[in-house]
């Protein structure tokens, strides 16, 4: 090894400079090409590996005509929206008891 390592020479070598220069001032086209490379092939081993189905779930409108249908035949009553903000999420201790 000794003197004959890369490290020693690039260390010796006189343009050393001048390289680091040209790979700072084109990095954008060295770097934007490799980001996109990686970026498809990991885009593609993702796609290979999982499972991309998704599945069925009915819509809140559906999900909102069932329960309205189930509330009606049980008759748990109508919905009442709150008149205010302070009606909502009140806890049992204080309710109004009309």
């Amino acid at each position: 090894m000794g003197n004959n390592c890369l490290i020693h020479f690039l260390q010796r070598l006189p343009m050393w400079p001048i390289v680091l220069a040209y790979a700072r001032a084109y990095a954008p086209y060295i770097v934007m090409p490799v980001a996109g490379v990686v970026g498809f092939v990991g885009y593609n081993i993702e796609g290979w590996l999982s499972d991309k189905h998704t599945p069925y779930s009915k819509s809140a409108m559906e999900r909102r005509e069932e329960r309205k249908e189930k509330e009606a035949l049980a008759g748990t009553g109508e919905f009442k929206i709150p008149a205010t903000i302070f009606e909502r999420n009140v806890s049992p201790g204080l309710e109004r008891k009309d």
